[in-house]
């Protein structure tokens, strides 16, 4: 007989779409993967299942251990996303009072035994960590010279994700990371891997779209942490030159309107600070739209030399975005676009990442074998 599909279940939570596209590819090799979601996913995201649609606070409890059963039960590999597991986090916080308190305690008390029970059972577990489950103040003063820091980061929710991290370093059988910056957080042993949420084969590339002023598109989930004012001021200098330009901010739509920017877009503006590009960029390149992002010196070096000559990430600063644009307005765009698609259909594949999730799956399967 042939063997059984590997069962992964990929949960709790659906962050950019990477998990979804992850599981799509994983079914393409033969992986029996699903992604159960415990909340809806912002921007019309859509997993497999939502775990607490529309449930109370005891009703989600009961449906949080009884998923817990149900993954000790039927899952192969279970992969953890966005640096979460099953069970809930400890999250404490000065406004805590009565039952929000209670819950904490049983946060505090449950945090983490999942993965001990998961091992326990042979189960392989994969961690996948996603940014600011990971990312912390200490390490985000090294790239970046920014008083909001200390106001975005808690010391304390720092502390509780490098124990997190702790939990996963001795229960997970792989680690992965989809920023490099993140493995300055993570044990040596974790891997830089790309977004696997945009297919190629699922998305044709637009022609650069013939605007009478050129479109500048920027789509931020927080203002500070993507640089945006200084791309507006930017806009503002450039325009004050004489320049033709519309800058158009993107915020808090549907992810389909947000794509719908991004193809009527002559450039995309990712972040200018934190050193790497992010899911929007992989979706921008995809349509074969040229792309700005900061990127971090070092962390090239965390990636192939292939990989590294191929990047047509256009490097910008808020002390340089100015200059960067004005650069690009005044080029021939044509073939950083064409470069775009072809980065994202040569390091973006999902089949490609997935072949790397399946080895880590059949390698931790293979450790809970041994280890028994």
């Amino acid at each position: 007989m042939p063997a059984r599909a590997l069962r992964v279940l990929h949960v709790p939570a659906v962050v950019g779409g990477h998990a979804i596209g992850l599981a799509r590819a994983e079914r393409e090799l033969g992986l029996d993967s699903i992604v159960v979601s415990f909340d809806a996913p912002p921007f019309g995201y859509a997993p497999d299942e939502v775990l607490f649609a529309r449930s109370r606070s005891l009703t989600r409890e009961v449906r949080r251990w009884t998923f817990l059963r149900r993954a000790l039960r039927e899952a192969d590999v279970v992969h953890f996303n966005f640096g979460s597991t099953i069970l809930p986090r400890y999250w404490p916080s000065v406004h805590d009072a009565g039952a929000r308190r209670l819950y904490g305690m049983y946060a505090r008390l449950v945090e983490g035994r999942d993965l001990a029970a998961l091992r326990r059972a042979g189960k392989g577990i994969v961690v996948t960590y996603q940014g600011d489950d990971a990312r912390t103040a200490h390490t985000l003063r090294a790239r970046v010279d920014a008083d909001w820091i200390d106001d975005y980061y808690d010391p304390r929710d720092d502390r509780r994700k490098n124990r997190m991290v702790a939990r996963f370093a001795s229960a997970a059988h792989a680690i992965f990371a989809l920023n490099p910056d993140l493995l300055d957080e993570l044990p040596a042993r974790a891997e830089f891997v790309p977004y696997a949420h945009v297919d190629p084969r699922r998305v044709q590339r637009v022609p650069l779209p013939d605007n009478r002023r050129p479109v500048v598109v920027h789509l931020p989930t927080d203002r500070r942490v993507k640089g945006t004012d200084a791309l507006v001021a930017a806009a503002d200098e450039l325009r004050a030159e004489g320049a033709q330009v519309d800058l158009r901010l993107v915020e808090g739509v549907p992810h389909v309107d947000a794509l719908r920017a991004i193809v009527d877009a002559d450039i995309v503006v990712d972040q200018l600070l934190t050193g790497w590009y992010g899911g929007v960029a992989v979706e921008a390149m995809a349509v074969g739209r040229p792309v700005v992002a900061h990127l971090h010196e070092p962390d090239l070096d965390r990636i192939s030399r292939q990989q590294r000559a191929a990047l047509p990430v256009v490097d910008a600063t808020p002390p340089t975005i100015a200059a960067v644009l004005r650069s690009l307005l005044e080029t021939d765009r044509e073939p950083l676009a064409t470069a775009s698609r072809a980065y994202v259909e040569r390091w973006h594949d999902p089949l490609t990442i997935a072949e790397r999730m399946r080895d880590a799956y059949e390698g931790a399967v293979a450790m809970t074998r041994t280890s028994r």
